[in-house]
């Protein structure tokens, strides 16, 4: 066994990792070099004369360190098990042989560290940040390092992993002042991390604090990546979808048609992506009353959808009973039966006819002919409605306590009270179950 053998296997596993790790086939060249390596390196571990040798702790240095590069490989492929072991031996074995504030022990306490948040153990993955964090903070004393700036927002993601917002916002905060002194104010890691801050807000239903965070994010986008970057994209949906969250429906609105023109630009008229802004445009042009514009939109994502996913797809059905939503508003209610009844067919199909889905075109259904002045029809679809929503969601759900109030209003208007009277107690019941 050679030294020199190991470490030109590793050496080649690094450069199959550089020229693209993740994927299939450069990582398992990469793994096939870096396993070769710790074969040699465990044999002349084996074969090492003296272990209090500074030589034999040389060995075991390198065989840690071919281990974490393997770990890496593993990670990136999305096998955290894998760089789990393998990141657990290498940090035992640096652990043994480093003092205890060296680059490389804080390494591999970051690196599984990273791999128990993947796996959702938020504690083991705490414990290891911490010490990343206690190492790097001794080591670079007083010093806005970017490797600092880093472990702050990993200790940041398990608090918002957590719901722990308060704890969260102090140590991202923390994070993008250190970003902004080590990396300056416009940089990529600064915009990744606002979104990330922005999201947060966002998730606490602090919408003010989320339009504030990403309108700053998008500035920083725009200073530092292409004119027609995918990332510009999402904040300025994340912005958009805040300010609808206001009630904010003009500024969404012209938000969300930035978005879609950009979105355009990048991907086509006909990507299905494009589709999911330009419905939200739909949307919101509902909200502010512009049916004709909303009405547009709408029939421009349906043939969209169609074109990407055929007649027959769960997206289809939602974007025509929108349409219905649509000309149901606009007094066209034949047409908007057409709508539903067509978005009905395909749920059914898609979905089965006992999902909650179908029971929402059904009381679409049942409402536009209530309005019509058909009781009859409108009656039969809401008892199906109701059929359905009992199958679909049980017999306390908030759902059901609606449409039984609109079986309960027709029969009261004929005057059949005792009927109705039954409707509304059991509509009663479950809102006073759902109050707790």
């Amino acid at each position: 066994a050679s030294s020199s053998l190991a470490n030109t296997l590793n050496c080649i596993g690094v450069l199959f990792f550089h020229m693209g790790g993740n994927t299939e086939k450069n990582a398992t060249k990469a793994l096939d070099m870096f396993n070769a390596s710790l074969v040699v390196r465990k044999k002349l571990i084996e074969q090492a004369e003296d272990p209090n040798h500074n030589s034999y702790k040389l060995l075991k240095q390198e065989l840690a360190t071919t281990m974490n590069n393997k770990g890496r490989i593993h990670y990136m492929l999305g096998d955290h098990n894998a760089a789990l072991v393998t990141y657990i031996d290498a940090l035992k074995l640096r652990r043994e042989i480093l003092p205890s504030l060296h680059l490389d022990l804080a390494a591999s306490a970051y690196n599984l560290g990273q791999t128990y948040h993947q796996l959702g153990n938020l504690t083991e993955a705490m414990e290891l940040y911490h010490e990343f964090h206690s190492i790097i903070t001794r080591i670079f004393v007083g010093k806005n390092h970017r490797d600092l700036a880093i472990i702050l927002k990993c200790m940041a993601q398990v608090h918002h992993d957590q719901s722990q917002y308060e704890e969260a916002a102090r140590l991202y905060y923390k994070s993008l002042e250190t970003t902004k002194a080590a990396l300056g104010d416009f940089h990529p890691e600064v915009a990744s991390l606002l979104n990330k801050i922005g999201n947060m807000h966002y998730e606490n239903s602090d919408f003010s604090s989320a339009i504030r965070v990403y309108e700053e994010g998008l500035v920083v986008e725009q200073a530092v990546l292409q004119h027609d970057h995918p990332n510009i994209v999402v904040t300025l949906t994340n912005i958009a979808q805040s300010q609808k969250h206001e009630g904010n429906y003009y500024a969404a609105l012209e938000r969300y048609v930035e978005a879609h023109a950009l979105q355009k630009a990048i991907l086509g008229d006909k990507d299905p992506k494009v589709a999911v802004t330009l419905s939200n445009v739909a949307q919101v042009s509902c909200r502010l009353g512009r049916f004709t514009r909303a009405f547009d939109a709408y029939q421009e994502v349906l043939q969209i959808r169609r074109d990407a996913f055929g007649d027959d797809h769960v997206e289809v059905a939602a974007t025509l009973n929108s349409i219905g939503l649509v000309l149901f508003k606009q007094g066209f209610h034949g047409l908007a039966i057409e709508s539903f009844r067509e978005s009905l067919r395909v749920r059914k199909l898609c979905l089965g006819s006992q999902h909650r889905d179908v029971a929402v075109v059904l009381y679409n259904i049942a409402t536009t002919h209530l309005e019509q002045g058909d009781e009859e029809l409108a009656t039969e679809y809401y008892a199906e409605t109701l059929r359905v929503e009992r199958t679909a969601l049980g017999n306390d759900h908030r759902d059901l306590a609606v449409t039984l109030q609109r079986i309960g209003q027709i029969h009261r208007q004929r005057g059949e009270l005792d009927v109705a009277l039954g409707y509304f107690k059991e509509a009663l019941r479950i809102e006073k179950l759902n109050l707790g």
